[in-house]
């Protein structure tokens, strides 16, 4: 490959880059709405052409925001997960950092799980980041489990509801530990 092609490569890649990490920003600060491909162009100094030639609409750019908040829930995960742990200490430190990013970052949590998108869960083509965020989950349970996958799915389920509902203010902050250490002693204390 010539030189000139991998710099317009590295250069696409940025641009692509950069139209997502707008779009976040954007979302952020004044909502999903607010994410037109008119403001995109506006904020990242390109036409709307150039957009189009990256992403065929809003809906594909929020897919890529949501595979990047994928692939930034997995290395979060992974981070909170102590090495060599108990599972229920590796369940707690999973579910905390699960809960406390989708409070830190609504509008990405938004992108990834309420808005809708292609992005397919537990199915032949569900992206690497989605599964490496499910894996994390898997992992917190023994081994010997031959229902890791049920149980980390009903976790996620569970904390999918537990962020939905705090972020709407539809159940007190107050209890989230007490809501917290409920599920992971109910999924920790059952035969697997």
């Amino acid at each position: 490959m010539s030189a000139i092609k991998q710099r317009r490569e590295r250069e696409r890649a940025q641009r692509h880059q950069l139209i997502i990490t707008a779009a976040r920003e954007l979302a952020e600060t004044e909502g999903w709405d607010a994410v037109t491909t008119r403001r995109l162009a506006e904020r990242v100094e390109y036409s709307q052409p150039v957009l189009y030639s990256h992403f065929s609409g809003k809906d594909a750019i929020v897919r890529a925001v949501a595979l990047d908040g994928f692939d930034e829930l997995a290395a979060h995960l992974r981070r909170a997960r102590p090495a060599n742990p108990e599972p229920q200490q590796a369940l707690h430190a999973v579910c905390r950092a699960y809960l406390d990013f989708a409070a830190e970052r609504p509008a990405l949590y938004q992108a990834m799980f309420v808005m809708p998108t292609d992005v397919k869960f537990a199915h032949a083509e569900t992206p690497p980041q989605l599964r490496a965020c499910f894996n994390e989950f898997v992992s917190c349970f023994r081994p010997d489990n031959a229902r890791r996958e049920l149980f980390a799915e009903v976790t996620w389920s569970a904390l999918h509801g537990i962020a939905t509902l705090s972020a709407s203010g539809r159940i007190p902050p107050d209890t989230q530990e007490e809501r917290l250490d409920f599920l992971i002693n109910q999924l920790t204390d059952t035969p697997s």
